[in-house]
């Protein structure tokens, strides 16, 4: 198995203030972890800066700029209770959306070749004209719509285990069956309150599946098994695509389940085999949570290292 790795410093100068937690070091520990030997097999890449057609496959033009306008040249700004922009979020902004269109790159026209994009700030919150939840741009759904656009691939999934739901690549997806969005994530009351069952989408091209408060690795495993894996199935992808958050990891405090590693190397494994049943292969996975460092680092470790051990 080949695998690319897409990253750039720029993704670390995002600064969304003091305590928030979705700081620097989170891609700084992934990166650090993906040092290591194990790694050396790794294809590495610096993204490219997305640009302003590529966001607008998903993003309305007003809203595109009036987030590039948005960027402060000094200090930091508030978009929502949650999401910031400092003078760095431009260009990390512009390289995490970047990254997965590099991504599509390197992968389409391949086999047995995978990608993942290390980047920050995450994305799947991220409307049609909203930032929300951390996230400006929604990265996934540019990347998607980008191997559409450029590479004529027409049936693309993407299963977001996350723990959070994403709402906005529900929102960018919901209208058009040859587009499938998958999520399981912790039930509301949850941020963002929506991922519920009857949220269906069109020929019930989104599926989702609320886990309860608490829910650990037989639960998700068993939603996985009986819910997600026949749904990739029958619906048989040209290109998969993860939203890879790592926050429903047991030691992250912002949510309440109890998954570890191991579960993410199982989920990797078994999503790496329908890939090559329906796609050959081809997959691109994209950094979304994961808030306790020590946990998000191991996690992205072990699935990082399922994708080149294949």
């Amino acid at each position: 198995m080949t695998t690319h790795l897409f990253t750039h410093k720029d993704c670390l100068f995002h600064d969304a203030g003091p305590g928030h937690p979705e700081m620097a070091d989170r891609l700084r520990m992934v990166l650090h972890r993906l040092e290591e030997e194990a790694f050396d097999a790794l294809i590495r890449h610096e993204a490219s800066l997305a640009s302003t057609d590529r966001l607008e496959l998903v993003h309305t033009p007003d809203y595109v700029e009036k987030i590039l306008k948005a960027v402060p040249d000094v200090g930091i700004i508030q978009l929502d209770p949650d999401t910031f922009m400092s003078p760095g979020s431009r260009n990390a902004a512009l390289r995490a959306a970047g990254a997965v269109c590099d991504a599509v790159d390197a992968v389409v026209g391949e086999t047995d070749t995978n990608a993942f994009c290390a980047i920050r700030p995450p994305g799947h919150h991220a409307e049609q004209a909203t930032a929300m939840g951390f996230c400006l741009f929604n990265n996934i759904a540019v990347g998607a719509l980008y191997a559409r656009e450029k590479y004529g691939v027409q049936k693309i999934a993407v299963m977001d285990f996350d723990v959070h739901h994403g709402n906005g690549t529900q929102a960018m997806f919901e209208k058009d069956p040859d587009l499938l969005y998958i999520s399981t994530h912790q039930e509301a009351p949850f941020y963002p309150g929506t991922g519920h069952v009857h949220e269906t989408g069109v020929e019930g091209n989104i599926i989702n599946i609320p886990l309860p408060s608490g829910a650990g690795s037989p639960e998700f495993r068993t939603a996985m098994k009986e819910s997600v894996f026949p749904a990739l199935d029958r619906f048989s992808p040209d290109l998969l695509f993860l939203s890879a958050g790592f926050d429903a990891h047991h030691r992250d405090e912002r949510a309440n389940m109890n998954l570890g590693k191991e579960d993410y190397h199982w989920a990797t494994e078994k999503l790496m085999a329908i890939a090559a049943k329906h796609c050959g292969g081809r997959l691109i996975s994209v950094l979304e949570g994961g808030y306790d460092l020590l946990g998000l680092a191991e996690s992205a470790e072990i699935h990082v290292k399922t994708l080149l051990e294949g």
